[in-house]
């Protein structure tokens, strides 16, 4: 069991943990200390001083000096620190120099862009004064919602965001989304009742929540809960808690570096030793065993590994995500699995009209042939439905002369995706409203489940609008009733219903076979609601200039419309990019707060099984040990009714299994989870938290932009592979090469300053040329790579046909030369540019470990052609100019050692790739094939 989980359980399991929806008014009273007319402000202020402000933890930004220390972080650079220091003990300043310089490099990098990024987070936070109603001294005051306390009487209104957790005492219409906190979308309606002690936070109706948002009516409610006492504040306190795990590529280059420092330290002390038994000088072997370290050690790795990472953030910026963290980068391509909240993940976080039954055949299963899709009676009956919505609805438009792709709606979301179905089927909401004004309302309230309103009837052509049977005659009193509902109570209340321009009775097989329209409905993840109308009500009952809520008796005998099914939908994207995960391996998981019924739909609409036993629910996961969890969560597809510990035991849970975890979300309720996954992703849109806490964050909200992101991560490390690959096939070949001279008794066949120069000049640019590979066209058909090893089964094998057949050509060269040529320096300098420019050629081969180079488009990378070219330019220098020749020990070459120079780098090359075919791709189909 990880820490965080164990300190959650702690906090869940605290005895002073008050219950207060299990609570009575007068009980609640009295544990707050308050009444209901609220505190006295001096008695306000004394607990503001006691208990402090109520405000979250504000976690301080990293400052630059810490983000650059950060960079320093690496096994590598440890080595290579080392390696300066016995340079420097030596007195060898220019190596020193060299590897300095190296290590200087990297983090520079590395700094600028964590910089950068964190910069680009900060800017993304908006700082927003919060104000709050509150009864103090008797009367209603507004102040800064950080002076609350607890037992203040709050009040909150439609448009309201929550200030403090708060127990409610009065309820007017109320309703609340909690999506920040449970994530759910769908409005929360609330109440005063008493509800049972073990009702799960996403149920708990009597109690309003830090960060939500009122949508409809008013209510009053007692704080009981302010700070990092809130719900939202145990969030940011777990948040704080969660320790950061290493990411794949850290674990993978420590282990690197720990083998890699393994052996060069054996080589160096064998050879340290074997010298000194063979009588040669003391001092003399030590600077020998620093030339093998240092021929051993890819000086230009630790840069390249940083300009891959950098330039990796920088592809995925293109692609609308910004990385936060450097080595977070590569950590996407490592991705198993991807752990999504639903609402504004995959959906697009709004309410929206998914199905409408009206008409004989779609609500009441009259077969008979008669209607269809196309007759003008259909089109009335779904024309009347939207129109009841219309009416029966208290959405508002913020900017109504803007474009309809630009509106501002607001209100209840149910409302607001009923008057833009509305509006998208061509009704004009001004016309309607003109020739039908608003005279009644009876509200909606969480007992009753439904709303009405009457409106007057206009002019005779409204009327012949409004089908019904008997006269057609209009009275001056006449009027009409629009309502929606819960479907059980709408058809309760109605004794015909209208299809296809006919009203008909609704008998009891028909009142059956729409309660399984809309049971179907609901099982479909759909938010039913039931529409009706009432036409030839008197209105003369009701005020002239003041709205007055409707009479009761006027809501029987209703004419039962039809059923409109409401959804959040899922983006238009998530499927093609769901689709794309399963191809590359990795598994997608959704973790919601929404119902099981819910989530389930959304699964399989975007091509996940979902099947029953594969859904677990946050009462099944409270009843389940970790051990238990451990063993099942690779089989299950989605966790719904969840709470921010749950899903922290899940992202462990899989982490267990050797998972490594992208978790995605936008609220509140992400932000734990999100630090503890191996890379947390978060939206733009969500919550200041989430985003201040993820590794990641998707700039324009697109589940597809996580995939895009997972293929560069990949591409990353596959460039990673290819500059190690590069880098330590030179290096191989330069240790066998001088292990072998010192063996035989030879002298050094390249000076240490030679090897230096090759590690890090002239390799140096093909290296990091290298990191601009554009990725190969097969990346996302591999399956995920495992957590631990950088060097795999055919870098190996590549490494060693590189390492010995460049050795075998350069040893025959070494020893036909040292036979002929009394010049030891000429003999160095060949073989140092014969090392140099096969490096040239070899590079080349390293475009694709999978395929061989005749298969490989060579020019995608014309920055690696230049680079060679650069680096051949630089090779000439080292031989030609004065000042590096005093430096490096070099002479000028003739024309007859540049041809033997190219003629080995040519064969070496074809050499290398025969072996590739044979030991890698030869075996890599034929294990395809099986």
């Amino acid at each position: 069991m990880t820490k965080e989980v164990q300190k959650i359980k702690k906090t869940e399991t605290k005895p002073q943990e008050k219950l207060w929806h299990s609570f009575n008014i007068e009980k609640v009273l009295k544990e707050a200390g308050t009444k209901r007319e609220g505190l006295k402000n001096k008695e306000a202020l004394k607990r503001l001083k006691h208990d402090g402000p109520n405000k979250l933890p504000n976690p301080k930004p990293l400052s630059g000096l810490v983000i650059f220390l950060n960079q320093f972080r690496s096994p590598l650079v440890y080595i290579l620190l080392i390696a300066g220091i016995v340079s420097l003990v030596l007195k060898e300043f220019i190596d020193m120099s060299i590897i300095l310089a190296a290590v200087f490099l990297n983090t520079t990098v590395g700094f600028i862009q964590e910089y950068k990024a964190n910069r680009a987070i900060s800017h993304l936070k908006k700082l927003i004064q919060r104000k709050a109603k509150v009864l103090r001294d008797g009367g209603e005051v507004e102040i800064d919602a950080s002076q609350l306390v607890v037992g203040d009487i709050i009040v909150i209104e439609e448009g309201d965001r929550v200030p403090a957790d708060a127990r409610i005492i009065e309820s007017i219409n109320f309703q609340v989304v909690e999506a920040a906190l449970t994530g759910e979308s769908v409005p929360s309606e609330k109440a005063v009742k008493i509800l049972d002690k073990g009702k799960p936070l996403a149920d708990r109706e009597n109690m309003i929540y830090m960060g939500t948002n009122a949508t409809r009516g008013r209510g009053r409610a007692v704080v009981c809960a302010v700070g990092v006492k809130t719900e939202l504040g145990k969030i940011a306190t777990l948040v704080k808690e969660i320790e950061e795990e290493k990411t794949p590529l850290q674990i993978k280059l420590a282990h690197f570096s720990k083998l890699l420092g393994i052996i060069v330290l054996g080589i160096s002390l064998a050879i340290f030793v074997l010298g000194y038994f063979r009588g040669e000088p003391l001092f003399e072997m030590f600077e020998t065993a620093v030339a093998i370290a240092v021929a051993a050690i890819p000086e230009g790795l630790l840069v390249s590994v940083t300009v891959i990472l950098a330039i990796g953030m920088q592809r995925i910026l293109k692609k609308k995500a910004l990385v936060r963290k450097l080595i977070a980068a590569e950590t996407l391509g490592s991705t198993t699995v991807i752990a999504s909240d639903k609402t504004g993940t995959l959906t697009e976080g709004r309410m929206q009209v998914g199905e409408l039954l009206a008409g004989a055949d779609e609500l009441c299963g009259e077969k008979d042939g008669i209607f269809n899709t196309k007759d003008k009676h259909w089109i009335k009956s779904h024309e009347l439905a939207l129109r009841t919505g219309l009416l029966c609805n208290n959405a508002v438009v913020e900017n109504p002369k803007d474009d309809l792709k630009d509106w501002s709606v607001i209100g209840d979301p149910s409302e607001v995706a009923l008057l833009l179905a509305a509006i998208h089927s061509g009704l004009n909401k001004e016309q309607v409203l003109k020739n039908n004004p608003r005279v009644a309302e009876y509200p909606f309230d969480s007992e009753r489940k439904f709303m009405a309103t009457l409106h007057q009837v206009a002019n005779p052509s409204t009327r012949r609008s409004t089908p019904r049977s008997g006269s057609s005659t209009l009275r001056p009193t006449e009027g009409l009733i629009a309502t929606k509902g819960a479907p059980e109570q709408i058809l309760e209340r109605s004794e015909s219903v209208q299809v296809d321009g006919h009203v008909k009775h609704l008998s009891p097989e028909m009142r059956k076979v729409v309660k399984a329209r809309y049971e179907k409905m609901t099982r479909q993840g759909l938010r039913v609601l039931g529409l009706a109308y009432k036409i030839d009500v008197d209105i003369s009952k009701y005020g002239k200039n003041k709205l007055e809520e409707l009479d009761e008796k006027d809501l029987e005998g209703l004419v039962f419309l039809g059923l409109v099914g409401l959804r959040d939908p899922v983006r238009s994207e998530a499927k093609g990019a769901i689709e794309l995960c399963r191809k590359a391996g990795i598994r997608p998981v959704i973790i919601t707060g929404d119902h099981k019924l819910t989530a389930q739909a959304v699964a399989r609409e975007i091509g996940i099984k979902a099947e029953a036993k594969a859904i677990l629910s946050g009462e099944d996961l409270d009843k389940m040990k970790d051990k238990d969890l451990v063993k099942i969560v690779k089989n299950i597809d989605i966790f719904a009714r969840v709470s921010p510990h749950h899903k922290l035991r899940i992202i462990n849970a899989l982490q267990e299994n050797g998972e490594v975890v992208a978790m995605t979300g936008d609220g509140v309720n992400d932000a734990p989870a999100i630090k503890a996954a191996d890379i947390g992703i978060a939206l733009g849109s969500g919550t200041d938290v989430t985003k201040g806490t993820a590794d990641m964050v998707l700039m324009d909200d697109n589940y597809k932009t996580i995939v895009a992101a997972v293929a560069q991560g990949r591409i990353i490390f596959d460039n990673i592979k290819k500059v190690i690959l590069y880098l330590l096939s030179d290096s191989f070949s330069e240790m066998i090469l001088i292990a072998g001279a010192l063996l035989l008794g030879l002298p050094l066949p390249v000076t240490a300053a030679q090897i230096l120069w090759i590690n890090l000049v002239t390799d140096g640019f093909p290296n990091v040329a290298l990191t601009l590979e554009p990725g190969e066209k097969d990346i996302m058909d591999e399956p995920p790579r495992k957590k631990k090893g950088v060097l795999d089964t055919e870098m190996k094998v590549l490494i060693f046909i590189i390492g010995i057949v460049t050795d075998l050509f350069l040893f025959g060269i070494y020893f036909y030369l040292l036979g002929r040529d009394a010049n030891l320096v000429h003999i160095q300098t060949l073989i140092f540019t014969t090392l140099a420019v096969d490096s040239l050629f070899f590079v080349f081969a390293c475009k694709s470990i999978r395929h061989t180079l005749f298969s490989t488009r060579i020019f995608n990378n014309m920055w690696l052609i230049g680079a060679v070219l650069v680096a051949f330019g630089l090779q000439l220098i080292a031989v030609y100019v004065p000042f590096f020749q005093k430096i490096l020990g070099t002479i000028p070459l003739k024309a007859e050692d540049w041809i033997l120079v190219a003629v080995v780098g040519v064969v070496n090359i074809i050499a290398i790739e025969i072996g590739k075919y044979i030991f890698i791709v030869r075996r890599r189909h034929k294990r395809e094939l099986t």
